[in-house]
């Protein structure tokens, strides 16, 4: 079976003032199917411009990025957010729920833009959160939960239309160390129960040992 995700000679440079900054200087990358892999590095490292380049989510970027066999780098804004759609799921250091809408809610409207029917998506999303041990908190706002339990809404709602890949973005730094631990294996046995692969930046070596594979970025390549 092909690599979910396969990253070929990717570059990125930013231009501050008269000088040319290169964060990404040819990474090379590929994540199996199933696959949960760490991308380590201190803060500036260039993580979350990777993920960036990966989620599809800027453009400027040089090199081939396959996602689920498909070459998406040079796609148009379209086709870019149709994979982001069909293909890929994203969790953020800050959980970026909807503030209106209750827990289910919030992973009921990403089915509800892939078409899923009403009853479908809800289903999906009250399974994913009594999952996640939520099933008490479906009808709570984002402001009535705590910071792990706004988190977890954020996992279902990543898995909900069950992505080929998850792209994770230091996605317990903004909890306690505690609260950090229960979360990330929340997140890690449903990721796993769901069969996606994940790529989870994060600068924790403790947290990162957690997952299948470990790699780290410096001076803009992997290793």
């Amino acid at each position: 079976m092909s690599d979910v995700l396969n990253v070929s000679d990717l570059r990125r440079s930013f231009t501050q003032g008269d000088a040319t900054i290169d964060v990404l200087r040819g990474v090379h990358l590929s994540v199996a199917p199933g696959e949960i892999v760490a991308l380590l590095g201190p803060s500036g490292s260039g993580k979350s411009t990777l993920l960036q380049a990966v989620g599809l989510l800027e453009g400027g970027f040089e090199g081939s990025i396959r996602i689920a066999g498909e070459e998406a780098a040079q796609l148009s804004n379209d086709g870019r957010t149709r994979v982001r759609r069909d293909s890929l799921g994203f969790v953020y250091q800050f959980h970026h729920l909807l503030p209106d809408f209750n827990a289910v809610e919030n992973v009921i409207l990403p089915q509800m833009i892939r078409d899923v029917t009403a009853a479908d998506a809800r289903r999906r999303a009250e399974t994913l959160l009594t999952t996640l041990g939520l099933g008490h908190r479906l009808d709570h706002r984002p402001s009535q939960l705590s910071g792990g339990e706004q988190q977890r809404v954020a996992v279902a709602r990543a898995l909900a239309n069950r992505p080929a890949l998850v792209l994770a973005d230091e996605p317990t730094g903004n909890l306690d160390e505690t609260t950090a631990d229960i979360v990330l294996a929340e997140f890690l046995r449903l990721v796993r129960e769901e069969g996606s692969a994940a790529l989870v930046a994060t600068h924790n070596e403790r947290l990162a040992a957690k997952m299948d594979r470990v790699v780290r970025l410096h001076g803009g390549i992997l290793a």
